[in-house]
C-alpha cells in the first residue's frame, strides 16, 4: 500500500504576515454639504505620511476585534464618541505599495453620521476635523492610498443613494418630508422631483408621521420617522431629477 508523507505541521510564527489595518470614512452634512472626518498622521519620525491627513482607522487588535466590523466600530467610536446608525463595509484593498512599512491590506468601511450628534469640531480625537467633499475628494492631499478610498466610499454612497433610503440615517430621528428629500439633493448634488421623490417614499412606508409638527414661517409641518429604522428601504427606481 502506497504511504502519503504526512502534511507539515503549520507555525504561524513562520509565515509572514501583512499589515492588516482598517480604515473607516466617516459622512455627515454640514451646512447643506456632505463633509468627511479625515484625521491628523502623528509627525514622527518613525510614522510614514507624517503630518498629512488621513482616514481615521488602525490596526486590527486581535485582543479587542472579534471581525473587521467590530474594528471598524471601535474605531469610529473613537474618532467621534458617538455610534453609527448605519456601518457599511466598501471593500478591501491591498499591496506592496501601499505602506513603506511593508505589504499591507486595508478593509473600508463607511458610516453615516446625523449633523445633530456628529461631533463639533473639537472631537474626542483632537487630530480630527471634518472637511467637505466636492465631487469626490477633499481640498487636501490625503497620505497612504487614502484619496481612492474616499472615492470608492462616495461612488458606493451616492450610487446606493439612488434606489435606498440612507440619507435618512444622516437625519435626527423626527424630520420633515422636505428635510428627507433636502438631503437627498445634498448627497446626490442634483435636485430631485418633489412630487415624485413623495409618492415613492409613502409607497415604501419608509416613514410614519408622529404627533408633532415644526412651526415655521408658512404652516406648520409635519414631522416624521422612519417606519423600521434598522432597515433599508430598497426602491424599484433610481429619483428623477427636478424638471426645470
Amino acid at each position: 500500500m502506497e504511504m502519503t508523507q504526512p502534511l507539515a505541521s503549520f507555525d504561524p510564527h513562520v509565515i509572514e504576515r501583512p499589515l492588516t489595518t482598517v480604515d473607516v470614512v466617516i459622512f455627515t452634512v454640514l451646512e447643506q454639504r456632505l463633509h468627511v472626518l479625515l484625521v491628523l498622521r502623528p509627525d514622527t519620525p518613525e510614522e510614514p505620511f507624517k503630518g498629512m491627513r488621513a482616514l481615521p482607522g488602525g490596526f486590527v487588535d486581535m485582543q479587542k476585534d472579534d471581525d473587521l466590523e467590530g474594528c471598524a466600530r471601535r474605531k469610529l467610536q473613537q474618532k467621534t464618541g458617538v455610534r453609527s446608525p448605519y456601518l457599511e463595509q466598501v471593500g478591501s484593498w491591498g499591496g506592496i505599495k501601499r505602506d513603506p512599512r511593508g505589504w499591507s491590506a486595508t478593509h473600508v468601511y463607511f458610516a453615516l453620521l446625523p449633523a445633530t450628534e456628529s461631533p463639533e469640531d473639537g472631537t474626542p480625537s483632537s487630530d480630527a476635523k471634518w472637511f467637505p467633499i466636492e465631487n469626490q475628494r477633499v481640498s487636501v492631499k490625503l497620505a497612504f492610498d487614502h484619496a481612492k478610498l474616499l472615492e470608492a466610499a462616495i461612488q458606493r454612497l451616492r450610487n446606493k443613494v439612488e434606489y435606498t433610503s440612507l440619507p435618512a440615517y444622516l437625519l435626527p430621528e423626527e424630520f420633515t418630508l422636505s428635510d428627507l428629500q433636502h438631503m437627498y439633493e445634498v448627497v446626490l448634488e442634483r435636485s430631485i422631483e418633489k412630487s415624485a421623490f413623495r409618492t415613492r417614499v409613502f409607497a415604501a412606508n419608509l416613514v410614519e408621521p408622529i404627533d408633532k409638527v415644526r412651526a415655521g414661517p408658512n404652516r406648520p409641518a409635519q414631522l416624521y420617522r422612519l417606519s423600521q429604522p434598522k432597515e433599508i428601504v430598497y426602491f424599484p427606481r433610481t429619483f428623477s431629477p427636478r424638471k426645470i
